[in-house]
Parts: C-alpha cells; structure tokens; sequence
C-alpha cells in the first residue's frame, strides 16, 4: 500500500507565517499609555520582581483605583509565564470595585492552570460575597475548568447556572457545554446539545469534531467533518490529530495531502502532527517536504516546531540533520535537548548523548524525568553499565526528580542486555511500586537474548497473565521455546493463542521512496511490483549464500523442515522492502527502513552482508532502536 507523493502537492499561497506575535493582555492601550506613561514598563516586564515594583508605583500615584490600570498589573501575575497567580489573587481582593473583566481574567488564570478547581472555588467565592456576576463570558472559561479536571458534577452544575441566568441560548456557551459534556464521556449528550441548537459557528462544528475524537470514535468525527458546510484549519488541524493520537498514521498523512490539495494553510499544530506522522513511519521525504514548506511559508522555528523536526529526523535515522535543527534553534527549552539526547541514544551515538547532556547542564538548562529516559537509552543501547547505574542514582540525589517506571525500566533493560540477569531481577525487587508489563517485558527479551529458559518461562508466564490479549508475549515466550527445541512447549502456545482468538501482529516494513512511502508484509504478494520483488530476493538470497551467510533457522518457531524455514526467514518484511530499496534507488544512496517489530538475529545479520555485497549503507529502525549498517557491520555493534 502506498500514499500519494508529496512532490505533486500544491503548496498554499502565503507571504508570511500566521505564527505572529500578538500583544499580551498586559500591555496598555496607546489611550491608557498616553493617560499613565508609568505603564509603558509592562510592555518590558520579564519578572515578579518588577512588576512588583511597577504595582508599587501605580499605589504611590493612587493611579491603581483605576481599574484599567490595574486590571493590566493583574493580567501580568496572572497570564504571563512569568506571573504569579497567588499575587494576582491578592491583587483581585485590593481592587476597591472589581468588575467582570478582572474576575474573568482571574478565572482563566485557574482554568489554564495545573489546578483548574481553583476556577470554579473562586467562581463560588465571587458569587457568595456578591462583588461581581458572571457574564456571557465567564461560563466558558468554568466549562473548559470542568473539562480539564474532568467533573461531570461540576460542569452539570454550572450547565444549571447557565440556564438559571439566561445564557442558555449563547452559541459561546453551548459550545463549551458541547466540550464539557464530551470530555466528561457523554458524547450522547453532547450530540444531544449541540443538534439542538438554533444556530452555529465555525467552532461549533470543530467542538463536536473534537469531541468525538476525544472519545476515540473517528468514524464519527470523520463523518460529523466530511458533513461540516465550512471547514478552517482548525477542523483540519482536529481531525488529523484525531487520526494521530489513535495511532492511524497512513490516514492522518493522507488526510494532509487532502487539506494541502484545497488549498488551507497549516498552523503549528497541524505541521507538529504530522511531523509526528513522518517520525512514526520513517517517512523522511516527506518530512523534509515539511521541513522546506515551514522555509518557504516563512513559519517561525517554535519549540514545539523545533522539537518535531528533532524528533522526526532522529527517528528516520538522519542524525546530522536533527542536530542541524537542533544548533538552529535560537532557544532550546529542555523538550528541545532531551529530544536531541534521545535521537543520540537510539541512534548509537551514546558517548554523544552523554556528552550533550554535559553541555546542557553548562547551559544551565535543567533536565527533567524524560531527559533522564534519553540518558539511560544512550547508556543501554551501548554497553555503559557503569554510567548507566551512576546516572540512576543521580536522579533524586542529585537532581531531585521522582523515579518513575520509565527509569526503572530501563536499568532492567541496562542489565538485561548487559547479561546481567540478576541485577537486573534485583532492580524489580527495590522498586518502591508493582513491575508493569514493560518492565517485566525488558526482563523477558533479556531472557531470550542470553538464552536463560527457565528465568524467560518464570517471566513470560507471569506477563501472560498481565496481559492475555497481547500477542507480542505469547511469541517471544514461544522464541524463547523454540531456540531451546522444546517444540511441544511452542505448540501449547500456538493452541493457548488460538484458543483465545489471539493473532500474532504480522511484520511489517515501510520504505519511504520519493516521497511515497511502501508498505511491505512478511510474505506479502500484494505490492504491485511483487514479482519484480521476488525475482530480485531470489538473486539476493543466492548472493548472500555466495557471500557466507547461514540462514538462523532457529528464529522460526514453527516445527518444520529447514528448507521451509529458510523461506520464511527470506520473506521477512525487512528483506522485502530492502529487496524493493534495491531495485528503486540510485546506486550508493542510503536505503531507510522502518519495521513495527524487533528485528530478528537473522535479518540482522543478513543485513549486514547485504551492506557489504552492494555497497549500501542500510538504516534499520525496528521498535526498539537504530541499526546502520554499513560495508558489513552494524553501529549496534550486534548489541540489541
């Protein structure tokens, strides 16, 4: 199966990005400026500190009684990232006659805010002590409060406030009910709503979209945005998160060749997430199409922009590309170099992960938990044993972060890899919270990867009674059998599997070819160019045999003869679509992989050969890692 190319796609017309700065809450009017010249300092305030100072000034020249001025200082402590929303409290209760506007921007404050209840307990207060009443815009600001927290009881009583005071009819307001209701699991009633009302506005359509997004029905939401009589790029933008967040890949790209081809121009979010697209499919092409789209277009390299490029080029195995990016960027936040640490790690550059994290702490950047994850990859992924353990113990001792299963995690992995199977048991005995199934999962590769039978039995069966759905385990517990030759242990497996109407997740690849990406199953005849494929894996598999290579028979965990085996192994999905890389590409240039599963010892070493044999440098990212092969070796150094 293949996407439309990229190449063939219009671009829109613009001149300049939409990502324009727009003047803060905070920042006078020229008419207030010209009346209070002491204000023009808010449109420099950085700190608390000074606008402490500027709060001071306004009381010494009583100027603060105004509430315009005031309710400026009061919108810096409470909206500014650099604010302080326990001042602009304070702030609130010495303005002499608070007005609507004022309690609003309080109420926003806590509705944006990590504690989004303080929204609705300030909104009782206010309404306790009588000083202000709510108007036809303090409801959506309570409404998106009650969606964050999530409360259905909250947001069913302010649905009744909204009723009680005669704004029952205000599209603003329904659409948040509409939001309300969906966030809180009652897509019912929100459709309920929202085809009751009178009349609609642009976001109305884009609320009930999002709303069945957030309930995972994207049947419907696809339906409800295919019905929409107009649609902006915010309905674009939702849908194809929608398609994103439920793991649909193929059709979120597909659905921004189609937004690309009317003409709408994407905003930040839409090119994060199909950025994202692009990474998860190894999609590089496109990507970089991306890439020259956001120079044309003139877009502002965001964090979230800078970060998705990192994040994409590091896992289509573009190293010195992510890097680029990353020097590009005029300011990193910490997502930014934890992103650039991680795409080191995966891709076996673990003393340069390491090194990175160094210059970042010279920065004085301060890293965070999932920095951390990108270390402890950087130090498992090559061998560093020793670093790994004092990195860990630095986590709260020196940092002072919380250990999470993600770090836990990958210690298991550091050990387990490292052949240190019992350090890597004791880890799971010292954690402070229940082992989850990934970190029993680390245990069991690192079973099978140093042939420990009875540990990887312990281990798999305990994982099968976490997870009995999950096909993965019964395989690599059934891996764990057959490389053993414990063959009526694989066909207990193969009979539990059934039984339950368990199927195994086939293998499969993608190659991203000018700009279209091809998707190959093991054993697959589908491909249009299937025949041209197996006639030229049939003269590859001769030349491998020629070059050395022993086909791993022992990777097959079905009890059959060897010459069948070794067909199998051939039709592999990775060895489909190098086989398809070959035949497509220009002689030298680098053929990019991407595989949904781990790559198997056999693929692994067939791969190398086969970089030797002609002369390729073959990048491989299965679901655990990197692997650039080439003349014959592989970056892993046949540590995965």
């Amino acid at each position: 199966m293949a996407t439309t190319s990229f190449t063939s796609l219009p671009l829109p017309q613009t001149s300049q990005s939409k990502l324009q700065h727009k003047n803060q809450p905070w920042f006078p009017t020229p008419q207030l400026l010209s009346q209070y010249p002491i204000l023009h300092h808010l449109t420099s305030c950085k700190t608390m500190k000074q606008l402490a100072q500027i709060h001071a000034q306004t009381i010494t020249t009583s100027i603060f009684d105004d509430n315009f001025v005031a309710s400026r200082i009061l919108s810096f402590a409470a909206l500014s990232p650099h604010g302080s929303i326990p001042y602009a409290r304070l702030l609130f209760s010495r303005i002499r006659k608070p007005d609507i506007f004022t309690a609003n921007t309080l109420i926003r404050a806590y509705a944006f805010s990590p504690y989004p209840i303080d929204a609705i307990i300030f909104y009782a207060q206010m309404l306790e002590s009588s000083i202000v009443f709510p108007d036809v815009h303090t409801f959506p600001l309570l409404l998106k409060a009650c969606s964050e927290i999530p409360s259905l009881s909250l947001g069913k009583a302010i649905h009744s406030h909204v009723y009680k005071l005669g704004f029952s009819c205000e599209v603003s307001v329904l659409n948040f009910l509409v939001q309300m209701y969906a966030s809180c699991g009652l897509i019912e009633s929100a459709k309920l709503l929202f085809d009751g009302m009178s009349e609609y506005d642009e976001a109305s359509w884009n609320v009930m979209v999002g709303g069945y997004v957030k309930s995972r029905d994207l049947e419907s939401a696809r339906n409800m945005f295919n019905a929409m009589p107009e649609r902006n790029v915010v309905s674009w933008s939702v849908m194809i998160n929608g398609y994103v967040q439920d793991s649909r890949f193929k059709e979120g790209l597909k659905l921004f060749q189609e937004m690309l081809r009317e003409k709408i121009e994407p905003n930040e979010s839409v090119l994060v997430n199909v950025l994202s697209v692009c990474a998860h499919l190894g999609a590089i092409e496109q990507g970089k199409w991306i890439e020259g789209y956001m120079k044309r277009a003139n877009v502002r390299l965001t964090f979230r922009l800078g970060t998705a490029l990192i994040d994409m080029y590091s896992k289509c195995g573009c190293v010195q590309k992510a890097l680029r990016i990353f020097n590009e960027m005029k300011e990193k936040n910490v997502l930014a170099w934890s992103a650039m640490i991680n795409g080191l790690a995966i891709n076996g550059h673990g003393k340069d992960a390491l090194y990175l994290f160094s210059q970042m702490e010279m920065q004085g950047v301060k890293p965070n938990e999932v920095t951390f994850i990108g270390v402890l990859n950087a130090c498992s992924h090559s061998k560093m044993v020793h670093e790994g353990c004092t990195f860990f113990d630095s986590i709260t001792k020196v940092y002072g972060l919380k250990l999470n299963a993600h770090h836990y995690c990958c210690m298991v992995d550091l050990y387990g890899r490292a052949g240190l199977l019992d350090q890597a048991e004791n880890v799971i005995k010292s954690m402070p919270f229940e082992p989850n199934s990934a970190i029993w999962g680390a245990l069991l590769n690192a079973c099978r990867i140093h042939g420990d039978t009875k540990l990887g039995e312990q281990v798999g069966k305990r994982l099968l009674e976490m997870e009995p759905n999950n096909s993965g385990r019964y395989v690599l517990l059934s891996n764990i059998y057959a490389a053993s030759g414990r063959w009526d242990h694989v066909a207990a497996m193969r009979r539990v599997m059934r039984d339950r109407m368990i199927n195994k997740t086939p293998g499969c690849s993608f190659i991203d070819l000018g700009g279209t990406v091809h998707e190959f199953v093991a054993g697959d005849n589908s491909h249009p160019e299937s025949k041209i494929i197996y006639a030229k894996l049939d003269e590859l598999s001769r030349e491998l045999k020629l070059a050395g290579y022993q086909p791993d028979t022992g990777q097959v965990m079905l009890d059959m003869d060897e010459e069948e085996k070794e067909t199998v192994l051939c039709q592999h999905s990775e060895k489909l679509a190098i086989t398809f890389g070959l035949l497509k590409s220009n002689p030298g240039t680098a053929i990019r992989i991407t595989k949904n599963l781990r790559v198997c010892t056999d693929c692994h070493s067939a791969t190398k050969l086969i970089s030797k044999i002609y002369n390729r440098e073959i990048i491989v990212r299965d679901r655990c890692r990197f692997h650039h092969f080439r003349d014959g070796s592989c970056s892993c150094m046949d540590f995965w």
